[in-house]
């Protein structure tokens, strides 16, 4: 890891919730932050660079590509979820089924394809997950499609560490838990303020360690 005033992240999602108090989060820390946004740019702290970014786009994911030519990260961070509801696999239409696959399992895989290489050597490639893409742990009923995705994406993940096990990254799920966001909703027993700065103890921690871990914002691993 380089000194910590000259450390630089790429944060995609970052325009609320989770990702928008993890900018800060690493900005507070000193880290230099690329963060993108769909729309207009949030309360981000001074210092954080926006970019506009539809990450579902492949076209805009090259776009941003090509304006980061040059730049060197510590940190490639994908934060992207959407949900559709509490509905039986069964009452899911295909047009929702593909919009969440897309947006949560796919689309952060095509972000880490296109970016990856501007992580140097020992950086860090992670993604925000969430302990209900763990299959063993799948034991209580409600929000299959949401699970199903989250799945999908560790799933991925896996092939995609297993793909690029010698370039040198850290790779990491990160599960923040059950956060009072958008996502989340008002009764969730987490705020943001609170365990975003957890998970960033577990970016920084872990920052170097070789493999993919799929890890809890306390640093503990989530089963499979």
């Amino acid at each position: 890891m380089t000194t910590t005033s000259a450390r630089q992240a790429l944060v995609i999602g970052a325009s609320r919730g989770l990702g928008l108090v993890l900018v800060n989060e690493l900005a507070r820390r000193g880290w230099r932050v690329i963060a993108t946004t769909r729309q207009a740019t949030p309360a981000w702290n001074d210092g954080v660079e926006a970019e506009a970014l539809e990450m579902t786009s492949p076209e805009e994911l090259a776009a941003l590509r090509e304006r980061l030519a040059g730049r060197r990260l510590d940190l490639l961070f994908v934060n992207a979820a959407i949900d559709r509801g509490d509905l039986t696999i069964d009452e899911v239409p295909t047009d929702m089924f593909t919009e969440v696959m897309i947006t949560n399992a796919l689309s952060p895989l095509r972000a880490l394809a296109a970016l990856r290489d501007l992580v140097r050597p020992g950086g860090t490639v992670a993604v925000m997950t969430s302990e209900q893409g763990s299959i063993s742990l799948n034991t209580e009923g409600g929000y299959e499609l949401y699970k199903a995705s989250k799945a999908a994406l560790n799933q991925l993940m896996r092939s995609y560490a297993t793909r690029h096990a010698d370039d040198g990254h850290t790779k990491l799920l990160i599960d923040p838990g059950h956060n009072r966001t958008r996502l989340g909703g008002p009764d969730a027993p987490l705020v943001p303020e609170e365990s975003v700065p957890a998970v960033v103890d577990v970016l920084e921690t872990q920052a170097g360690a070789p493999g993919l871990r799929f890890l809890d914002r306390h640093g503990e691993p989530v089963p499979w």
